[in-house]
């Protein structure tokens, strides 16, 4: 079977990465490659900017988290920029604990495991390759052996600044093993596991009174105090805690917060100087990320505390908020439904947009702006252009409220109400209504929200619903419309060329007469009557327009019909004018004659050929259209 191929080709490579070599041979591969002797903190900035970095609208977007974390580019941007490139560099930052804090199901959980499995795939690279001491329960870096008075030569010659020493087991083994000998102690190639508990720990808090400090720096090994004689004996001691397993890479706290005081205590001096105190030993060098993750509720209650002042000067605070962007939503639950088991149920176009963009709405915050309602402002934040506002008006919405995106509705909530629709008998297809009917029945059920919350969830249903309305009757009208974007760009044009016309007061000629005329005002108020443009507006709607289409060419834009909302409103109203009365009869008569039995599979034909829709969705959304078009 391929599948044992493949598992063999998996093993050998595996192989094939094993290194062992003396403490010489090491030196020859640090004078050769100096980052493999790294901090572990940059290791982790090395990783993440070897997968590349993309500017995109203003931001950096780190392709390390792009396929798993969406909507999120500046909250990463943030902790890539100002804690992981900031403690690479050894500033001070790297002495504190990293901690993830947000709403629930925002993605924290998912950045660590993220930082988990790169740091695996990582040390499995040439970039990420690094070297521990054979026989070390910490596999600490090899430099650990080399005197503290021969250092400042070492990094002269090496440009390699050496922290820490060498723990107590590997310092008996020095003296005993080796006799003192440091060029002939044993050195192995270190490849991160969690399931091995290689560089990588998790530490997770349960009932205090049951729970020991040893889970984190390791225990007494009761069973050979009888061999060596005393519990001072670095052999007698298990270096299994969790901060000696993540040595030279990453230790995930879960809960951090939650957990008892005493465990705390012990990040202190492990963030702050590089070591922590276990068992009767001096104390023992660490080099490790320490991430932890908890909601805001839980951290106010922490700062609060007097007593946490310490700890709390030890924690560097990265805010993950929960995405505001619906395209970015919607990925998020394709990505969800994608990794289930429901293959044969079809959702039908917009249906998860609708979803996201009540999620979304459900997020945001009223704005003070004067002209900006919540809809233009999710728009905004969308990446849509909106009439009268621009990217410097973005930046000062998102300053108005620095905590938004801290509540609202969780991608968790809406992926299971999709579930509960997806899975219902006989179910073959569900669209935005259906998913919008789920949401609205799991309001009653949600545990948290309070009557004055659900009845303004409600109201963003309602609004979702509305917009929704608009995507449907555009969708029904384009399929009606043969080749909709060059009917649309036809009439664009020929507008465009009139207001032209118009406005530098020359006359148009004929494509097909080659006659001179003067510019169409009839063919022009048909187009601005469809937005309500008055007799009286008329010139400053047109010169607005020839603005617009100056400033997108100074860019090096192109101007299209979608450039600009009200034209493309009109233009869309005028194509759809004529039609409307042959959708409304086509889409709802009961009895329907040859030519509209024709025209209907005809339609269907192109949602769901060229739209992306069912059988079954595609009638239904011409259902629907019907019923709105004769409302």
């Amino acid at each position: 079977m391929d599948i044992l191929n493949k598992i063999a080709r998996y093993q050998e490579r595996e192989k094939q990465l094993a290194w062992e070599g003396t403490f010489v041979d090491y030196l020859e591969i640090v004078k050769k490659n100096p980052h493999v002797a790294q901090t572990a903190h940059s290791r982790v900035y090395q990783m993440i900017v070897d997968h590349g970095i993309e500017m995109i609208d203003g931001n950096k977007q780190y392709k390390f988290f792009s396929n798993e974390l969406f909507g999120l580019d500046e909250a990463i941007e943030r902790l890539v920029e100002e804690y992981f490139h900031s403690a690479a560099k050894r500033l001070d930052v790297r002495k504190r604990v990293l901690l993830l804090m947000g709403p629930v199901s925002g993605g924290k959980s998912t950045i660590v495991q993220m930082l988990k499995r790169g740091l695996e795939a990582f040390t499995r690279t040439d970039k990420g390759a690094l070297y521990g001491i054979k026989g070390c329960p910490m596999h600490e870096d090899p430099l650990h052996l080399i005197p503290y008075d021969l250092r400042p030569e070492f990094e002269e010659e090496f440009g390699i600044k050496i922290e820490g020493n060498l723990c107590p087991l590997c310092q008996l083994n020095l003296e005993t093993k080796y006799q003192g000998r440091i060029e002939d102690v044993e050195v192995e190639r270190v490849l991160f596991s969690e399931t091995k508990r290689v560089g990588i720990g998790t530490f997770s808090p349960s009932d205090p009174k049951s729970q020991d400090i040893a889970d984190l720096t390791g225990s007494i090994d009761f069973s050979t105090i009888a061999e060596y004689g005393s519990e001072s004996d670095p052999r007698a001691y298990r270096f299994d805690g969790e901060l000696n397993k993540a040595n030279r890479g990453l230790m995930e706290f879960q809960e951090m917060l939650k957990a008892d005081e005493k465990f705390l205590w012990n990040l202190l001096s492990l963030t702050q100087e590089g070591n922590f105190k276990a068992g009767r030993f001096a104390l023992i060098s660490a080099d490790e990320l320490i991430v932890a993750h908890t909601n805001e509720a839980e951290y106010k209650a922490f700062i609060s505390n007097k007593k946490n002042e310490a700890l709390q000067s030890r924690i560097i605070v990265m805010p993950i908020p929960y995405n505001l962007r619906v395209t970015e939503e919607e990925k998020i639950y394709k990505k969800l439904i994608f990794q289930s088991d429901i293959k044969d149920v079809h959702i039908a176009p917009h249906a998860l947009k609708t979803a996201a963009i009540f999620s979304i709405l459900t997020r945001l915050r009223e704005s003070k702006k004067q002209g900006m309602d919540i809809l233009k402002k999710m728009r905004l934040y969308d990446g849509q252009d909106v009439e009268g506002f621009s990217e410097a008006d973005i930046k000062e919405l998102r300053s108005e409220y620095p905590d938004e995106g801290m509540t609202g509705i969780d991608p968790r909530y809406v992926i299971n109400r999709i579930s509960s629709a997806l899975i219902k008998e006989d179910t073959k297809c569900i669209n935005a209504l259906d998913l919008l009917r789920a949401l609205k029945d799991g309001l009653d059920q949600h545990p948290s929200i309070t009557r004055e919350e659900r009845e303004k969830y409600l109201n963003f249903i309602s609004i979702a619903r509305k917009e929704y309305d608009i995507e449907a009757k555009n969708e029904v009208q384009k399929a009606f419309v043969y080749s909709f974007e060059e009917s649309a760009k036809t009439l664009m044009d020929n507008y465009l060329d009139n207001v032209e016309a118009y406005a530098n007061m020359t006359k148009i000629r004929d494509p097909i007469t080659g006659e001179e005329l003067p510019p169409d005002e009839r063919l022009m108020r048909s187009i601005e009557e469809q937005i309500g443009i008055s007799e009286n507006a008329k010139k400053a709607f047109r010169e607005e327009i020839l603005i617009r289409i100056s400033a997108y060419a100074r860019k090096g834009k192109k101007f299209d019909y979608k450039s600009h909302d009200r034209l493309r409103e009109a233009i869309q109203k005028k194509l759809f004018a004529d039609l409307k009365d042959v959708v409304k009869i086509t889409t709802t008569s009961k009895t329907p004659d040859e030519n509209q039995l024709k025209k209907i599979n005809e339609v269907s034909k192109t949602l769901i050929d060229e739209y992306g829709y069912c059988p079954v969705c595609a009638n239904d959304l011409l259902k629907y259209v019907g019923s709105l078009l004769n409302r």
